[in-house]
């Protein structure tokens, strides 16, 4: 918005702690700090309309970071953790058929055996109500736009989004002032590729000496299916096709109550073909025939797409900085191979907690707490990625057939404190992986029978996505000229096949190609500010609680 010079002042709220989103880590850090001491004030703002909106995930969680934050949560009647794991299976899937793998090949750290499916969605509603009961204030619907600093530079808090404001960046009639939200420190936690996380990063300088972050989108959708196909803690993954050897990814097929089976893709966004559509792959995956029989007679009921960090122990960026940290996902604490990161994320929010509470005890704010910093490669978080620090690199090397055998072999080792390659380097970023269209051929995907694959929009609508639409555009181009002579001419369009919303247009017109956003369509995924190849789009908060409104995911 065009700043106005006769706009009022913003009104500001003082806390000792000032948390961003209300995912497990950022929950975590809020109840960890309650733990500590009742009287810390604590605020934690979250840009969905409410607590989970906005979370997508899998999910097969792993206990161990509940089990460390609330220890007595098994025996809590409300608790949404109900379906443990009951078979594991491992599929390497070809174009008609697939081969299941022996579960006894796989690194012990692979097995699910003792965790549980869930609605990660439901998860943090019960875990925000775990913090709102010891005294936490949770501000749904609020998203933080810009990040306060002092004369020092360090980070006093936040600022929330201005409301109100028109499509032409000026103030509306129901214009209002964003909020001050004012913190001796301050954590991040809004996920992958938080908006705030990335400022604080280059601002900073956190990723300095780190290798580049790696990232995969995640589509997802949620399945009544019908009973007689129903397996409850069923958990079953496979690699291969749709992708073809070149390409990094897999699916996930997860049974958990009430006849629900949640089904989701993963495709690693260092492809290279920029004709490849992840959402298209994911429609081509379902129709598979060991894949499609679960889902006869049922009903696709919710739809959703996320970015995933996958860069892991090399990518990890400097989590400290003045007046604040980066926990869970914003840091990238994502187990890739396990495709599991929730109880990382519980861990690296207790943890950071710990050293925010410690640092406030001595009478401190807006110093570094480096002892979170300095600790968690010892942790329990730094032994979980450690441990898998080469599959990625290994995969996106050698392929998938001999990638992923490798990293199984590494990861056998990496048991008995051994690793056959040291720590390998992922290179260049995700955006940089991809090629000139002039090196491929289009694909030709299959049309949506609207029964088992559909398309992006009716998937949209069930992501209850809406925007306030006279609003500016969130999804800021920042050359458009670039974006017409690279972006189209040369990668011919790949925005419009790598967003699962529909969201980015080529249209031909007797003057030229027009760029086209759709931003109603966005769902926030910001798979467009990773994989654009000049990093020409940029993802900034829209108005709050816009976005996806995931009723179970």
């Amino acid at each position: 918005m065009t700043e106005h010079p006769d706009l009022p002042q913003r009104e500001a709220m003082e806390f000792d702690v000032v948390i961003v989103g209300a995912g497990p880590s950022g929950l975590a850090a809020a109840i960890r700090l309650k733990q500590l001491d009742p009287d810390i004030s604590v605020v934690v703002v979250e840009k969905g309309s409410e607590v989970g909106a906005h979370i997508l995930s899998g999910a097969v969680i792993d206990p161990a970071g509940l089990d460390a934050l609330l220890p007595e949560w098994r025996r809590e009647d409300d608790v949404p953790v109900k379906t443990p794991v009951t078979e594991d299976r491992f599929l390497w899937l070809g174009p008609a058929g697939g081969v299941r793998l022996p579960n006894f090949v796989m690194p012990p750290l692979m097995s699910n055996h003792g965790n549980f499916v869930v609605s990660l969605a439901n998860l943090c509603r019960w875990l925000a109500s775990k913090a709102e009961a010891v005294g936490v204030d949770i501000y749904p619907g609020f998203a933080a736009a810009e990040l306060l600093r002092d004369d020092t530079g360090a980070v006093v808090g936040v600022a929330t989004g201005d409301m109100g404001v028109g499509r032409d960046a000026e103030p509306g009639p129901n214009f209002q002032r964003g909020m001050e939200l004012r913190g001796k420190y301050t954590l991040l936690g809004e996920g992958a590729r938080g908006s705030l996380a990335k400022e604080a990063i280059a601002a900073f300088g956190l990723a300095e000496g780190r290798e580049p972050q790696k990232f995969g989108i995640g589509l997802k959708e949620l399945w009544q299916v019908d009973p007689s196909r129903h397996r409850p803690g069923l958990v079953q993954h496979s690699f291969g096709w749709p992708l073809g050897n070149g390409t990094g990814g897999g699916s996930f097929l997860y049974h958990f109550e009430d006849n629900q089976v949640a089904v989701g893709f993963v495709v690693h966004l260092n492809y290279q073909n920029p004709y490849l559509s992840p959402f298209e792959e994911f429609q081509r995956f379902k129709a598979h025939p060991l894949i499609a029989p679960v889902f006869e007679g049922g009903r696709r009921i919710a739809y959703g797409a996320r970015a995933i960090t996958e860069g892991g122990w090399q990518s990890v960026p400097k989590l400290t900085f003045p007046g604040g940290a980066l926990i869970g996902c914003s840091a990238g604490f994502v187990n890739l191979p396990r495709i599991k990161g929730s109880h990382n994320a519980i861990f690296s929010g207790k943890m950071a907690a710990e050293h925010v509470a410690t640092a406030l005890a001595e009478g401190r704010s807006g110093d570094e707490i480096s002892g979170f910093e300095e600790g968690w490669r010892g942790s329990a978080i730094g032994r979980d990625l450690k441990r898998v620090r080469n599959v990625k690199p290994l995969w996106s090397r050698f392929g998938t057939a001999l990638g992923v055998a490798l990293g199984g072999v590494d990861m056998w080792a990496n048991t008995f404190g051994l690793s056959l390659f040291g720590t390998l380097k992922h290179g260049k970023s995700d955006a940089a992986a991809t090629k000139p269209a002039a090196q491929f051929r289009p694909i030709d995907y299959p049309k949506p029978d609207g029964v088992l694959t559909f398309d992006r929009l009716s998937s949209v609508f069930l992501s209850n996505t809406n925007h306030e639409e006279d609003q500016p555009v969130h999804l800021k181009v920042v050359d458009p000229a670039l974006q017409k002579s690279s972006e189209h001419d040369v990668y011919a369009g790949l925005s419009q096949r790598y967003c699962p919303a529909g969201v980015y247009e080529w249209i031909e017109e007797p003057s030229g190609p027009r760029y086209q956003i759709n931003a109603q369509n966005c769902v926030h995924c910001k798979t467009c500010d990773i994989k654009d190849p000049n990093q020409n789009i940029v993802w900034t908060t829209p108005e709050g609680a816009g976005g996806p409104n995931y009723p179970n995911m």
